[in-house]
């Protein structure tokens, strides 16, 4: 994107030039042109995207009706985005959105990518994490958005429609494919950008390594915990009588994912 294709607001509106003095570098680098336009009402007409990390109810319905078509709304602002995807939805059908809660669609979260790209990093031994590092995951989490789904994320993930699309433009925070994905690509990026200290001598190897990596941890199972906790289910336990059926007794409450209940035997006389 083009950086005459922007246009920042603050807290004050619209970032022009000389709209205030000493105002921070961060800000004047894109400070546009003063056209008479000062909130984001006035500028949001017929834009293609908005991208927001600001706070709750900062967009409205109305700014929405006036965007282009399509529009790409990222309201990553937490708890509550700028706008809820139901009400962004009642004005526009066609538009995707994003933001950084898990109970809507496309979830934008940092541990998409921060874990691997420090992964691919420190198997490198990079001296430093530059652009083409960053590019590179950002291609590879790309790729996996278009990728078919496998099994095993399609069954965490209950009836979800996952293939690329308005409901889905950018991978589950927690598909296992991630970290076979990203890191090989940042750790190749560092190697090509002349950063790397430890370069990979066998690609294969290491992301078979990664692979093992994945199934020996709980990174594969989170997604299927997420899933359990917006459906609990109620388990009773047979011989709760026993000590080993009661040290498991609180698991699924402590969770999150269910309630457990025990029986056992009458007491004898």
């Amino acid at each position: 994107m083009q950086k005459h294709n922007i246009v920042v607001c603050d807290s004050k509106g619209v970032i022009y030039k000389d709209r205030e003095p000493n105002m921070a570098e961060t800000k004047a680098a894109y400070a546009v042109e003063d056209d008479g336009k000062r909130t984001l009402d006035d500028v949001i007409d017929g834009a293609d995207i908005f991208l927001g990390c600001s706070g709750p109810k900062v967009l409205t319905q109305e700014m929405v009706k006036k965007m282009a078509r399509a529009p790409l709304i990222l309201a990553l602002a937490n708890p509550e985005p700028e706008i809820l995807p139901p009400l962004a939805k009642q004005v526009r059908d066609d538009a995707i959105i994003c933001t950084g809660r898990s109970d809507y669609p496309n979830q934008v979260n940092n541990v998409l990518c921060f874990p691997f790209i420090f992964r691919g990093a420190l198997d490198v031994g990079a001296t430093a994490i530059n652009e083409e590092m960053k590019l590179a995951a950002v291609h590879a989490i790309a790729e996996l958005a278009h990728a078919e789904q496998s099994e095993v994320v399609a069954s965490a993930y209950g009836d979800q429609d996952l293939s690329f699309g308005p409901e889905y433009i950018i991978p589950k925070p927690f598909d296992p494919r991630l970290i076979v994905k990203i890191a090989p690509a940042v750790a190749k990026a560092a190697m090509d950008s002349g950063v790397a200290t430890r370069p990979i001598a066998d690609f294969d190897a290491y992301i078979e390594k990664l692979s093992e990596f994945v199934y020996k941890t709980n990174l594969f199972m989170k997604p299927i915990f997420s899933q359990a906790r917006k459906e609990p289910k109620r388990v009773v336990l047979a011989e709760g009588e026993e000590t080993r059926v009661l040290a498991r007794h609180p698991g699924a409450g402590v969770s999150g994912t269910g309630q457990t209940d025990s029986g056992g035997p009458p007491e004898r006389d």
